[in-house]
């Protein structure tokens, strides 16, 4: 492919300012990959993250990078040794993030970390799913063994993760509980939500008994959640580190988890999405060229649902 394609890249880190829109060459897939034309992408809290340097000891990118890691596209070519997809194809990720991104018209992913997009979502919903989907995903069922009839608290339930989690561990027939502000009750309440917690009301550390907790929000939320967990219990945090100390204390188990691409749990929240168990609010939608613009709106705390950004 002899054009250039766009792609928004930081040569430093930084605020919003050093997100830089460039034509750059496209890439070229290796045998056990696909190019991905990329119809639409999200951002994630990583992605401010990452952009201004807060994860340069843990994730060792080089510069110049291009963020995003989430997207929905259509295959546009396939390594010699990829023999499951074709060009045409519509696919969806959540791809390895210590590459480049997809704040970019292509992108080439390994073929193990994509799965077919959920039929009945469009681009931009399709976009919105992988990262914050399977990162609650793999917080409930993976680390924390969540299992029907016990009972979950879901910080910021109104949140990309927070959302995801509350109907995936309904879905498991846990009763959940979630923190969100007066706003936005009545749409946690129809994710399926069985308790919920106006923060801006009530104290959630008033609780107790509970099974699991999935921390979205870290600091003094996360110190305030060891005191609703039962004996036994799990707390999951996917922003800070939980101290094992306090866990032994309170004998209860902890765990950090950054969520890793998995193409066969792709496969299946599709499965969920298509039989209408699994829904996606999409707060706004940007331009590439505007993508200082949507790293504001998500940087805010004030989203509902996923900032999606719209490349072709």
């Amino acid at each position: 492919m002899a054009e250039p394609m766009k792609a928004v890249r930081i040569h430093a880190y930084g605020g919003a300012d050093t997100l830089t829109l460039e034509h750059i060459d496209v890439p070229v897939p290796a045998a056990n990959e696909v190019l991905v034309r990329i119809k639409a992408a999200s951002v994630n809290p990583v992605d401010w993250k990452v952009r201004k340097g807060d994860l340069q000891d843990a994730l060792k990118h080089h510069l110049p990078l291009t963020l995003g890691w989430d997207f929905a596209g259509e295959i546009a070519a396939v390594g010699s040794d990829v023999t499951d997809w074709q060009p045409g194809d519509a696919v969806y990720a959540r791809p390895e993030i210590t590459r480049d991104g997809t704040y970019a018209e292509y992108i080439a992913v390994n073929a193990s970390e994509i799965a077919a997009k959920p039929n009945t979502a469009d681009w931009h919903t399709a976009a919105a799913i992988p990262l914050v989907t399977l990162t609650a995903w793999q917080s409930l069922f993976d680390i924390a063994k969540l299992e029907g009839g016990q009972s979950v608290l879901v910080h910021a339930g109104a949140g990309g993760v927070g959302a995801a989690a509350i109907q995936l561990a309904k879905n498991a027939g846990a009763r959940v509980f979630t923190t969100c502000s007066s706003a936005n009750v009545d749409y946690v309440k129809s994710l399926g939500a069985d308790e919920i917690i106006d923060y801006t009301k009530t104290d959630f550390s008033n609780l107790r008994d509970i099974d699991v907790v999935l921390d979205t929000l870290g600091g003094e939320v996360l110190q305030n959640s060891w005191s609703v967990l039962k004996p036994g219990g799990m707390l999951v945090s996917i922003v800070d580190t939980p101290s094992e100390d306090i866990a032994e204390t309170k004998r209860v188990k902890a765990a950090f988890w950054f969520v890793q691409p998995n193409s066969e749990q792709l496969a299946k929240i599709a499965t969920l999405f298509d039989e209408g168990k699994l829904k996606v609010n999409i707060d706004s939608v940007f331009k590439l060229e505007s993508i200082a613009d949507a790293h504001a709106r998500s940087e805010s705390g004030r989203v509902r649902g996923k900032v999606v950004v719209e490349i072709d």
